[in-house]
């Protein structure tokens, strides 16, 4: 089995919070990525999103495209309108052939704002889950028709969040779902990693790994703090660095059959957390975690 490892540029420079990493340049980011060992990256606020730039820039520094986030709507929007708002950058994901295009139901979130808490997040019923579940099916279909497979995003503060949600979301939701697990968010969340992982392997078709500092999130959770004031306090750091076992977790995936890429995502303060000191830190925690469940790391 093979494994590839990228990284995302939240590190460098966090698109919600412009005082972290705001002036670091994109060069930056994408030569400090290749120098701690990644093949691939996501995509973040400061890219190019025209597909020539893109594949450009990307070049220049030998790093393929593994991923980028879209804030859907699909709850507020048909499919036809959010077929219409995800076309951009769909196009340029289908020409530079990145694997997954990475989705997360942003309606109503709280995650970008500062002032409210995350226990403050929408929620939806279980007859709701299954109306946005075949919308939701609809459109990854539309996706995958065009080579680029939804993984779709759980994330504190939005309406899949809890193991229990997305349980409903994988239940009512058909195969051109895919999940992209976050093993930090689902530890926020107070959900099983492991368990979660077991239960949906099958339909697990991206992953983000990164840690989390468990006396800052018994500290976050007490003060029912915004995700935002959540990561200013440091509750997210790359693997090896927290509390989440990744040797477990890379054996699971290896039991579960899963190919393709780990993603170190840690969003955190550059100032305390150097980018490519933590990044590389979290590089090699996770090429140890994979070598050791049968893993070959493919560079």
């Amino acid at each position: 089995m093979k494994i590839r490892f990228g990284v995302a540029p939240i590190a460098w420079t966090n698109s919600d919070l412009p005082q972290l990493g705001g002036s670091t340049t994109l060069e930056t980011c994408l030569a400090e990525s290749k120098e701690a060992g990644f093949s691939g990256t996501e995509t973040g606020v400061k890219f190019p999103m025209e597909a020539d730039q893109l594949r450009a820039v990307l070049q220049t520094y030998g790093l393929k495209l593994v991923s980028g986030w879209f804030s859907g709507e699909l709850l507020a929007h048909s499919v036809d309108e959010e077929k219409a708002s995800i076309e951009a950058q769909l196009a340029t994901f289908q020409a530079l052939s990145a694997p997954v295009l990475v989705y997360a139901e942003t309606t109503g979130s709280v995650q970008s704002k500062a002032d409210v808490p995350v226990t403050r997040r929408p929620r939806l019923s279980d007859d709701e889950f299954r109306a946005y579940g075949r919308k939701l099916t609809a459109l990854a279909e539309h996706l995958e028709d065009r080579g680029v497979s939804m993984a779709y995003h759980h994330h504190m503060g939005t309406i899949v969040e809890s193991q229990r949600e997305i349980d409903l979301l994988m239940r009512n939701t058909g195969p051109a779902v895919g999940l992209l697990l976050d093993t930090g968010h689902l530890t926020y969340a107070g959900a099983d990693v492991l368990g979660v992982t077991r239960e949906h392997g099958r339909r697990i078709n991206h992953v983000h790994c990164k840690d989390v500092r468990l006396d800052v999130l018994k500290r976050v959770r007490q003060s029912s703090a915004s995700f935002l004031d959540a990561v200013l306090q440091g509750v997210y750091t790359v693997p090896g660095d927290g509390c989440v076992d990744f040797f477990a977790f890379a054996r699971l995936l290896a039991d579960l059959g899963y190919e393709g890429w780990a993603v170190v995502e840690a969003e955190q303060d550059p100032a305390k957390a150097p980018p490519l000191e933590y990044s590389r830190m979290g590089r090699e925690h996770l090429a140890a975690a994979f070598s050791a469940a049968g893993y070959e790391v493919v560079n």
